[in-house]
Formats: structure tokens, sequence, C-alpha cells
């Protein structure tokens, strides 16, 4: 079967679990400064920089993904977020991009088929694609409305080559994950899109959306129905939403998209709101209590944590799953579908 078929197989048979975030994980290691840097010979300071911690620091990667694999996680995504030429600008690291991406996708790789080897489970890696830190549907200039710092084609070329990257890596998917400009993610499926075409084979996409308010948009304003018709066209494995929200107040909008989208639904909200701090304080027992609700009531069929998650929360949520029936795939009547900021179905 294809990675896709061996996907839906699995995620329409149990809810999966995918794992948390590795930015708080790679914090919690306490580098310095130079173990950051490594020997890339970078001048600039890169602590922080957790993307580069792949080629530099990968036993600790490599202990962080285990930690996900012990909670029961089976959907793994590379440490790779901002792991693109525009983001690695801020830290003079953008000329390793290639390696970082393939050093990532490595360590996620050989840690899930080793697991796999021991217990026969399926595992799936996935390519996390960050949104970068630049928009194309805004201007960052008030004063000027139609100021972009960008291209379109610029943006597809930029993941491109991370994707391409993480594909030579060994991931089996490309996750463009919290969107917040719907044009970003559009840059982001025609450089997929493009990829398959050279590599002549099919590349898996995962889409998730995040949500800038309580109402349900994006920032670049687009609802979560009219987001779904946005992408449909790319015919994803699986869409969800991440970030954003606790799961609390992320429930009305997977309830949503449940009921419209017609392939998987894979969510993974935070540990709750932060406090004033900026920490979150949702204990993992709390987290898999709200997303339990989500799987009883037919919601999802793969399930994780973004902000705040640790691997306590993961196998909490695995537990939490455990034995419950996942989302059914509804069959959706066919109709034109278009998408403004706002969903605009034109009437048979």
């Amino acid at each position: 079967m294809s990675i896709r078929e061996r996907l839906i197989e699995a995620a329409t048979a149990n809810i999966l679990v995918k794992d948390g975030p590795y930015g708080t994980a790679i914090q919690r290691a306490r580098l310095a400064a130079e173990d950051y840097a490594g020997d890339t010979g970078l001048e600039a300071d890169q602590k922080g920089n957790n993307d580069l911690v792949n080629l530099t620091q990968p036993q600790v990667i490599r202990k962080i993904c285990d930690a996900y694999l012990d909670a029961g996680a089976t959907v793994l995504a590379t440490n790779t977020f901002n792991a693109n030429r525009i983001s690695q600008a801020d830290y003079g690291a953008e000329g390793l991009v290639h390696e970082i991406n393939v050093a990532a996708a490595k360590v996620i790789r050989e840690a899930c088929d080793a697991r796999t080897e021991q217990d026969g489970r399926p595992r799936f890696v996935c390519g996390a694609v960050g949104p970068t830190n630049k928009t194309l549907s805004l201007s960052p200039d008030v004063e000027d409305p139609g100021f972009r710092e960008v291209t379109f084609d610029e943006i597809v070329e930029v993941y491109r080559e991370q994707c391409a990257a993480l594909l030579e890596g060994g991931c089996d998917t490309i996750l463009i994950e919290t969107v917040f400009d719907t044009l970003n993610c559009k840059a982001a499926i025609m450089a997929v899109k493009q990829l398959e075409r050279e590599l002549e084979r099919e590349i898996p996409l995962m889409i998730s959306l995040t949500l800038t308010d309580l109402s349900g948009r994006n920032l670049s304003g687009h609802t979560v129905e009219a987001f779904w018709y946005a992408v449909r066209h790319a015919k994803p494995v699986t869409v969800g939403l991440n970030c954003s929200f606790g799961a609390e107040q992320l429930r009305p909008h997977v309830q949503l998209l449940s009921g419209i989208a017609d392939t998987l639904l894979m969510a993974y909200p935070n540990a709750g709101l932060p406090n004033e701090l900026g920490e979150y304080d949702e204990l993992p027992e709390e987290t898999a209590r709200k997303i339990r609700v989500w799987a009883e009531n037919g919601r999802v069929n793969i399930v994780g944590g973004c902000c705040g998650s640790t691997p306590d929360h993961i196998a909490a949520m695995a537990q939490a799953v455990e034995g419950v029936a996942p989302r059914a795939v509804p069959e959706v009547e066919t109709g034109m579908r278009l998408a403004g900021l706002e969903p605009f179905s034109i009437a048979a």
C-alpha cells in the first residue's frame, strides 16, 4: 500500500496519537550557545535556534522523540518548524537549511523504524513545515497596504527547498502546520506539488490551521469552513487545527471541521491557555479528559499536543482515546463551494 493508504487504514481503525512540541523540551536540556552552534562555524549567537539542534545535537532530539514514542505516539513530526531559509536568516544559518532538514528527518525516521522493528506497530514521520515569519496576505507597513516583503514565488521556492530535504531524510508526509496565512499555505502546497512532478510520486499532505481568535478565523481572515474550501483541492490526507487555544476553546471549531472535511481530521491543541507568565498549567489528565470528549463524539482520527504539551500529556491522551472508535470520514454532497474570507456554496 501507499503511505496515504497505510495512514488512512491506521487512522480509521484506531484513533492515532501524534507527538508534542520540541521547543520546551530542548529548553529543558539547558544547552549553552556553543552547544547550539556546534562546529558549524556560524558567527551569530545560535542560542534559541532549536532547529539547528537537529544538526549539532541530534542525541537531544532522539531523546525527546523516544519520550514521545514511549508515551504512545505513532505520528511523529520533525523538529523543523523554523527550518526554512527565511526564518534561519535571523541566525545567519540560511546556508544550512538543507542539512538541518535532512538531519531532522533522519533522527525521527531512525527512532520510529527502531520502535516499529520492536513491536510491529506502523509509525509515520511527518516533515513539519511552519508558516515562516513573513506573510503574503498582509502588509507589514501600515502606511502601504500593498507592500509585501516577499513574493509568492519566493515563498514557494523556500518551501520547495525545505520539503525536498525533509523527503530526502526519510519523511513519509509533509505537514503544513500552524497556518495563520492561507496564502502562505497555498505556496507550500504548490511547492509540494512541484516536488511530486519532479520525483514522479505522490507526497501525502497534512494541513493544520491555527486560529487567532475565538470567532474562528486565522490571521488572514478565513473562517474554518472557508479555509477548508480554499485548500481542499490539494487532497490532503489530513486536515485539522493546532495551537491557537486549549482543547476546550478549540472544541466547536473541531466539531465544525469534522462535519465538512471528507478526509482524516487531526487536531493538536495547546495544553490549555497560557497564564500571565506565558506558561501552560493544564495538567495532562485535564487535557486528556477534554480530548476524550472529542473522541467519544466521533470528531477526530488523530490527536496530539502543541504548546505546553509534554510526553506526559501525550501519554494521557493515548490512554484516554484507547478503544474509542475513530471518526468516520463523512460523504460530502458534491457541490461548488468557494471561499473568500467566508464560505460560499452555489446552489445546484
